[in-house]
């Protein structure tokens, strides 16, 4: 896979939030997929919330599945397990415990809409995936989304003054509702060539079939 930014390769917009765990297995999936066909593509990522409303001090992951899904504790214990598995095929590790935490996303999407303007938003997103998934830290809070952006690569002091002022929120809601007004009510949503638009992770397979076709298309 080419650098997201690279002139060349398939345009693939992925719409994501990052404490979604099938966002991060649908770019595995999809990193997997073009490694088989040998095709370049050229990514950027696109905030999205899937729990815009969420409170500064976060909910119970547990308990905030339960309310928003309707599921029981063991309908949960099993999703974890598949995603657990999941992960570890794709070389990712999903560290759910009791204690686990969903937190508001907004600072952490305002923070990779900077760090797009730094060529590091790729780097930022997967960080932010392994902070959130791997290690249970707390992406709302701006001192561990300071901390992430350094194991990015970017500059920690610009990071956290980015935060601080606020100057990318107003981008990021614009962006958010490109999405919405799109009909867009899930992630991972990805738009292959600006033609193809394919909701949820895919299998290996599948992203494997729709990136031949758009190869075959010239997109």
């Amino acid at each position: 896979m080419t650098p997201p930014n690279a002139a060349k390769g398939i345009q693939i917009d992925i719409a994501s939030d990052v404490v979604c765990p099938w966002c991060i297995i649908g770019f595995l999936q999809l990193r997997r997929a073009l490694s088989r066909t040998g095709l370049a593509a050229r990514l950027r990522w696109h905030p999205f919330e899937l729990n815009p409303d969420m409170p500064p001090q976060g909910q119970n992951l547990r308990e905030h599945v339960a309310e928003k899904y309707g599921t029981t504790a063991e309908d949960s214990d099993r999703a974890r397990e598949t995603l657990v598995e999941m992960g570890a095929e794709l070389g990712f590790t999903f560290a759910f415990t009791d204690d686990s935490r969903i937190v508001n996303t907004f600072a952490a999407h305002q923070l990779l809409d900077w760090a797009e303007g730094q060529g590091r938003q790729h780097d930022l997103k997967l960080a932010l995936f392994a902070a959130y998934f791997t290690r249970g830290e707390d992406v709302s809070d701006p001192a561990v989304l300071e901390r992430t952006a350094i194991a990015a690569g970017l500059d920690g002091p610009a990071a956290r003054r980015a935060l601080d002022s606020g100057a990318h929120a107003g981008a990021v809601r614009a962006k958010q509702r490109v999405w919405t007004e799109r009909g867009v009510h899930g992630v991972p949503t990805m738009v292959f060539g600006q033609k193809y638009m394919v909701t949820g992770a895919q299998e290996v397979d599948g992203y494997i079939t729709l990136l031949n076709r758009i190869a075959e298309e010239g997109l």
